[in-house]
């Protein structure tokens, strides 16, 4: 398994030659939310898909 840096790096590595400063914090900040989202899943606080469709019906 790759430490964190070695994945900054190789995910800035695969990003086109022309990517700005902002462009990166953008995907660094993506991957920090896509994350933390997998955590709390794995954590067991996401919300079932049964509970989402319902909300939405609802409104």
């Amino acid at each position: 398994m790759k430490g964190v840096k070695e994945q900054v790096i190789q995910m800035i590595q695969n990003l086109p030659e022309d990517v700005s400063v902002e462009d990166i914090m953008a995907e660094l900040y993506f991957r920090l939310q896509v994350d933390a989202g997998l955590k709390e899943l794995d954590e067991g606080k996401g919300i079932p898909h049964e509970e989402v469709k319902k909300c939405r019906i609802e409104r």
